[in-house]
């Protein structure tokens, strides 16, 4: 006994962990599906010039971004280049439409059975999605000479084979759901982004004659990744009470209980980042086809191109990153408004017969609560654009250019660490072990 406690908390609860044989059999799986989706991962297209498409990846924002949620397999081309961005795409539209749609509406109410079905229309529509995808990523390599022309049945092949990838990634993620630990689509992306860490370190190794720079890239990162976790577990505690009969002896007797809603600072997660970006980018995307090439003279699309880049220098790149941050700012309070509306807290506290202190049910519960929510989404609406300006600020104080730190990558990484965990950590403590958050 002397020797377990003597062991660090979180070795020793990875070593429960194991020791529990279906905990050990679900952490198995996980690390199974994820072996064979990087293997999958390898595997590339026809007719792809590997040089090209690296050179281009480094100079294309939006392929950047897809290649993130693609968990790294569009740096490849390969299979599972589209990753599972039209699954993610389309829950997106889902969650949009409910509100705004009666029958999506009727059936986000009907609990287990409706979120079913809204979960069966958003599989069919990630078909079309990842088709429209596989096409567009597919013309844009050609138009680049990344992937030589076909003909239409070799393209026509590409694509299917593309929007299979995309659906057969969504599958191995809802395994890792069901039978696995954590979220499987955001643990798919995560396996994709630690994948890439020993590029990350060997760019590091290019500049290490900017040794200082590198000191301070890094504290930025540590900073950042503790900013992260803050807001992510950070929430308000709204008090609730709640009312309840006992019949005790032939008599009813009225009891009441108190409570909280745990209101998250950022609600939104970070759908806002997703939607600034694409809105930021698809000006310059649009204007890049009808640029000049490099070597003549600048034309007005070229202009374009140059204003909405992420790589700009100063002080054409302020009007980039700052559109990106008030773009996060706006969508954060947007996104979070249309969740917390779905919710329906008031009535559901209604419901269940409870209410908040000093609040009239009804109508003042529901304006109180729509208040406290605007409030707190200020914190985490700036802490997003903070997290979206990121890297440009990082760029600039350490002038460290070899190095791209990535606001997707990061929020992506810490939430799926802290959810996995939590996850973890209540399968422990219910089999009455110790866990490792305090």
């Amino acid at each position: 006994m002397a020797e377990k406690s003597s062991r660090p908390k979180l070795l020793q609860a990875m070593m429960d962990a194991f020791s529990l044989p279906d905990l050990r059999r679900r952490i198995l799986i996980t690390i199974g599906i994820l072996v064979a989706f990087r293997f999958i991962a390898h595997v590339p297209m026809p007719g792809v010039d590997a040089q090209a498409l690296n050179d281009l990846m480094g100079s294309n924002a939006v392929l950047g971004m897809l290649d993130i949620f693609s968990g790294g397999a569009l740096r490849n081309f390969s299979l599972v280049a589209l990753g599972v961005y039209p699954y993610i795409t389309a829950s997106i539209v889902m969650t949009l439409m409910t509100p705004v749609v009666p029958v999506l509406q009727r059936l986000s109410q009907e609990g287990e059975a409706g979120r079913n079905k809204i979960n069966m229309f958003t599989h069919w529509i990630t078909v079309p999605l990842a088709a429209m995808g596989g096409w567009g990523q597919l013309v844009l390599l050609q138009r680049e000479g990344v992937v030589a022309a076909s003909e239409p049945l070799v393209t026509a092949a590409i694509i299917v084979s593309l929007t299979a990838g995309t659906l057969f990634l969504v599958w191995l993620g809802e395994q890792i759901t069901q039978y696995g630990i954590g979220n499987g689509v955001s643990i798919i992306i995560f396996a994709g982004i630690v994948a890439g860490l020993p590029q990350l370190i060997g760019q590091g190794f290019l500049a290490q004659d900017q040794f200082l720079g590198l000191a301070v890239y890094a504290l930025i990162a540590l900073a950042t990744t503790i900013l992260i976790v803050i807001f992510t577990e950070a929430h308000r505690r709204v008090p609730v009470q709640y009312a309840k009969t006992v019949i005790k002896s032939g008599r009813m007797y009225r009891q009441s209980g108190a409570s909280h809603i745990p209101l998250r600072v950022n609600t939104a997660g970070m759908i806002p980042l997703i939607f600034a970006s694409a809105l930021i980018i698809f000006p310059g995307t649009v204007a890049s086809y009808f640029a000049n090439p490099a070597g003549t003279d600048p034309n007005f699309a070229n202009t374009i191109v140059n204003w909405f880049s992420p790589s700009a220098e100063l002080p054409i790149g302020l009007f980039y990153w700052g559109m990106f941050f008030l773009l996060t700012m706006a969508f954060a309070f947007f996104y979070t408004m249309i969740v917390f509306q779905q919710q329906d807290l008031p009535g559901t506290l209604q419901k269940q017969g409870g209410f908040i202190p000093g609040i009239r049910p009804g109508k003042m519960t529901s304006n109180y609560l729509n208040g406290v929510i605007r409030n707190i989404t200020w914190a985490g609406a700036l802490f997003l654009a903070t997290v979206a300006v990121m890297p440009f600020l990082a760029r600039e104080i350490t002038s460290v250019q070899t190095l791209q730190l990535s606001s997707f990558g990061m929020l992506i990484v810490v939430g799926v660490v802290l959810d996995t965990m939590k996850q973890l950590e209540a399968q422990l403590v219910m089999r009455r072990y110790e866990g490792f958050i305090k």
